[in-house]
């Protein structure tokens, strides 16, 4: 991605990065991943509370997968249990092919060295009576790091002038440090062990905006540097949007939508993530687009719908939506939608598509077949014909952006 424009003299303007490998190797495969908390009623019973709901993605060596959604959606709860911060109730997470859910003490310590944290407070999440020195220094004597302290040392030192701070922060505490350096301490001892992974839960909220853009590049540059893998987790969709190659959506404890950043942005699924889309603000005025205001507050994690978590909000619900939970399936080559199809639209593209075969049409429905199929060679030819397959009413629609056919139409 482009840098941000910053203040910092230290962040000068560099050229894009090439693309990423779309075939690199799959480093985290999450399978169903579950997590409940537990509180007491009355002298014997217990009541769950379902923070996370079968979550199912996985991330790319050398990838960033942003995660999106409102508060209480479950994103920071997602990255802790990945890394069993919070031991999760059902699922797998499997790491270079191993799932971290089934190691032993012994195994879970040596792979800890591979998986790391920044997390979302710079203020709480450092010792206050270690300096920074001894902080960056403690992780890499634990895990057999360097050949003795003179050696790690230098290697710490090195770490705080790579993330932008002077060698004298070595011996300072965090109090002395303002919040975008204390989250660049944080990065810095992430690194430390150099891992493959690192988990970024909010790291630039609590931040100045151009303290942001500082962090933002900073993270960018060490990916490239490192060749580092990132799971980010944010509120901001215009920071999830400059840092990540794919993104997530969240809601009440479920994945509803992940597709590239560009698909995600440019023609979004999901009801609810076109709401949170919707809501990015615009500055120039004949680029706005009106508003989704969803009606309701989120339902409680402790007793949450029956049917699709999002079906007390949604603009566009059905009665389906109350009764059965959709799955994440795949809407279109890549791109992942857990949402009930519209059914009126498949109504109306089945009669069509009868009609078009008492008429013959067989260039119409070749075509139709093609966009079901993923093909998108001849993107302006397949519009074309999707639209005689749908008509004029939803032709006209469909000739103004991607091809996209609901994968519950009858083939």
């Amino acid at each position: 991605p482009a840098r941000l424009p910053v203040i910092d003299a230290m962040n000068l303007p560099a050229a894009p990065p090439a693309a990423k490998d779309a075939q690199a190797p799959v480093v985290l495969q999450v399978r169903g991943l579950a997590k409940s908390f537990w509180r007491r009623e009355g002298l014997f019973g217990r009541h769950e509370f379902k923070a996370l709901q079968g979550l199912n993605f996985q991330l790319r060596r050398g990838h960033t997968l942003g995660v999106v959604g409102e508060s209480g959606s479950g994103k920071t709860t997602m990255g802790l249990t990945l890394l069993r911060l919070h031991e999760p109730s059902a699922g797998e997470v499997l790491f270079d092919g191993r799932d971290l859910l089934r190691l032993d003490e012994r195994e879970r310590q040596a792979m800890r060295r591979r998986l790391q944290i920044v997390f979302q407070n710079p203020y709480a999440s450092l010792n206050p009576r270690f300096t920074v020195g001894q902080a960056l220094v403690e992780p890499m004597a634990i895990h057999g790091i360097g050949a003795g302290r003179a050696e790690r040392e230098q290697r710490a030192r090195g770490l705080l002038q790579r993330v932008g701070l002077d060698a004298e922060a070595f011996g300072k505490y965090p109090h002395e440090f303002s919040g975008g350096q204390r989250q660049r301490i944080g990065i810095a001892r992430a690194l430390a062990l150099s891992p493959k992974l690192i988990v970024c839960d909010e790291p630039v909220s609590a931040l100045d905006v151009s303290i942001q853009a500082q962090v933002l590049n900073l993270l960018d540059d060490l990916s490239e540097e490192f060749g580092l893998t990132y799971l980010f987790i944010a509120h901001g969709l215009n920071v999830v949007k400059h840092i990540s190659d794919r993104v997530g959506v969240m809601y009440l404890g479920r994945l509803v939508e992940v597709a590239s950043k560009r698909e995600l942005y440019s023609n979004p699924l999901h009801p609810y993530t076109k709401a949170l889309l919707s809501a990015i603000p615009v500055t120039n005025p004949a680029l706005r687009t009106e508003r989704i205001l969803l009606e309701g507050d989120v339902p409680s994690p402790a007793n949450p719908p029956k049917g699709c978590n999002f079906c007390t909000r949604c603009p566009k619900v059905m009665d389906i939506c109350r009764t059965v939970k959709p799955d994440l399936i795949e809407a279109e080559p890549g791109r992942l939608v857990a949402c009930h199809p519209d059914n009126a639209l498949i109504a109306r593209v089945a009669a069509r598509l009868f009609l078009l075969l008492e008429r013959r049409d067989y260039d119409a429905l070749q075509c139709y077949r093609r966009v079901r199929a993923g093909d998108r060679a001849a993107p302006e030819e397949l519009r074309a014909g999707l639209a005689r397959v749908l008509g004029p009413a939803d032709g006209a629609e469909t000739a103004k952006g991607p091809v996209a056919v609901p994968r519950a139409i009858p083939a």
